[in-house]
């Protein structure tokens, strides 16, 4: 339990420890430094009318960071200024050197602009938030006001940036439902699939021998085979290849070839002898 109160200390330390953005104050010169428009930047109310620049007018901005309650100037890592355009979505950052004793000071001419300046065709106004970052101290964040600056050229297009559009919905055309044939034409497919079953019935009632004669030694391994046969191509039928169907027909083959020849041998000596 004791061990938790240094943390806890320190929790509300750190919860205490608040920077404070005092006196600024932005001012706007000519191109021959005379001074067109010097107000300070009220941090409870953001300004209602925007600061334009015209021409190669410069742009700049003075405050001090201090720690809140102490009231002393404060250096914290990290100091940018982030101009961004709420219509394009375009934003600019800029770093803004702070002095050990807090004091900050930011330029922007507009002979030379900067590359990370976001480009206004329109003359959109820009938003200008001031943003701190320390180790030490909770980060803040200030709305100071808007920005209109001269007209710009647009922002060049990527020339990957139709890659990432939505492209158009894929629209899926299924092929048609199979049309069934007419029943008559059915009945005389089936007709011609079992009319060598019929014939071969017929043939077979002639010169079929006797039930009890099918088993014997010489008749039934011919039978058996035949069974076989029958078993493959149900097999191939589950899941067997192509390939494994010839293979073991070919193996197959041999033995029907030696037992068939013997059962017809054996079904002729019995019918002769019969009669």
């Amino acid at each position: 339990m004791l061990s938790l109160i240094p943390v806890f200390l320190l929790a509300l330390s750190a919860h205490a420890s608040l920077l404070a953005v005092q006196s600024p104050r932005y001012t706007v010169t000519g191109a021959k430094g005379s001074e067109v428009q010097a107000e300070p930047v009220s941090l409870a109310q953001k300004p209602s009318s925007p600061v334009a620049l015209h021409g190669k007018e410069t742009l700049k901005l003075t405050f001090q960071i201090v720690d809140k309650e102490t009231g002393k100037g404060v250096q914290p890592h990290q100091t940018f200024l982030r101009f961004y355009d709420e219509k394009t979505n375009e934003e600019g950052i800029q770093p803004v050197r702070v002095t050990p004793g807090g004091k900050a000071k930011f330029e922007l001419n507009l002979s030379k602009p900067p590359l990370s300046l976001p480009p206004t065709p329109d003359r959109d106004p820009l938003k200008v938030t001031l943003f701190i970052g320390s180790s030490v101290y909770d980060p803040l964040s200030v709305e100071l006001f808007d920005l209109i600056l001269p007209a710009s050229q647009p922002a060049p297009a990527h020339p990957q940036e139709l890659t990432f559009h939505p492209l158009p919905e894929i629209k899926h055309t299924f092929r048609p439902e199979n049309k069934q044939p007419p029943r008559l034409i059915s009945a005389v497919s089936v007709g011609i699939v079992f009319a060598p079953w019929v014939v071969l019935l017929g043939l077979w009632s002639q010169v079929a021998p006797r039930p009890s004669h099918l088993f014997s030694p010489s008749i039934l391994p011919f039978i058996l085979s035949l069974g076989a046969f029958e078993t493959l191509l149900f097999r191939y039928w589950i899941g067997l290849k192509l390939g494994q169907v010839l293979l073991y027909g070919a193996i197959l083959a041999i033995p029907t070839i030696f037992t068939g020849k013997q059962a017809l041998s054996s079904i002729a000596n019995h019918r002769l002898g019969r009669k």
